[in-house]
């Protein structure tokens, strides 16, 4: 049977997801944000959700209707304060989200060892911090270093450029961020992109998430290229 991994619709491209997960989400502020996969899990129901992002959302679409309709229960990201994430403001100060702030380059490294099977790194970055509360602190090489964890997700959404249908990916530009890292690092990994391209179309030499990491395709309305993408 040929392998085609292009869902018909964000519906069927979110079904199954269920209550509790995890879920990684690409994007750095709007660009490379997957907004309609989490629209379409909104609607689709799964509660009690653990996002991982590098911010804790836009607006009241994508993560912050997720929170809006209190279905998230932790957020873990580097930027919980940023332009637009006033719903994530609200609930936190309410006492309805949980929060846990990682830096960035942590963040990152931290989905990447769980993509790789890693079973943890050494950073500098925190030592000395709140952010080293409970976490093991090591002298390497003269320097303290905090031990940190993989952060694995039940499911990974990434907004591509565009995909085959085996689920080859290449991004747009700076939408690329946070893509490549988590789609390894995740059970199901699921993609929206602007095109599907025939097999061949894409250069192997430009191809920067293998078809391996990609469980589902689904394809954008519209033919335009936003600047989140």
């Amino acid at each position: 049977m040929a392998i085609n991994k292009i869902c018909e619709s964000f519906e069927a491209a979110v079904s199954g997801i269920k209550d509790g997960s995890t879920i990684l989400v690409s994007g750095f502020g709007g660009a490379g944000m997957p907004t309609e996969l989490l629209n379409a899990l909104r609607e689709q129901g799964a509660s009690e959700l653990t996002i991982v992002s590098n911010n804790a959302g836009v607006g009241k679409e994508g993560i912050g209707g997720l929170l809006l309709d209190g279905r998230v229960k932790k957020v873990i990201c580097s930027y919980p304060r940023s332009g637009g994430s006033v719903v994530f403001e609200e609930m936190w100060a309410a006492g309805k989200v949980d929060l846990e702030v990682v830096p960035q380059g942590t963040l990152s490294e931290r989905i990447r060892a769980a993509g790789a099977g890693i079973g943890g790194f050494y950073t500098p970055t925190g030592v000395g911090t709140q952010l080293a509360e409970g976490k093991e602190v090591r002298e390497i090489n003269g320097r303290l270093q905090l031990l940190e964890a993989p952060l694995k997700g039940d499911v990974a959404f990434i907004l591509a450029r565009q995909s085959d249908r085996w689920g080859n990916l290449v991004y747009n530009k700076s939408a690329r961020n946070f893509g490549p890292v988590m789609a390894p690092a995740a059970d199901l990994t699921v993609v929206q992109v602007h095109e599907v391209v025939e097999l061949g179309v894409l250069d192997p030499e430009v191809i920067v998430t293998p078809s391996i990491f990609v469980d589902r395709v689904v394809k954008m309305p519209g033919p335009g290229m936003g600047e989140r993408h």
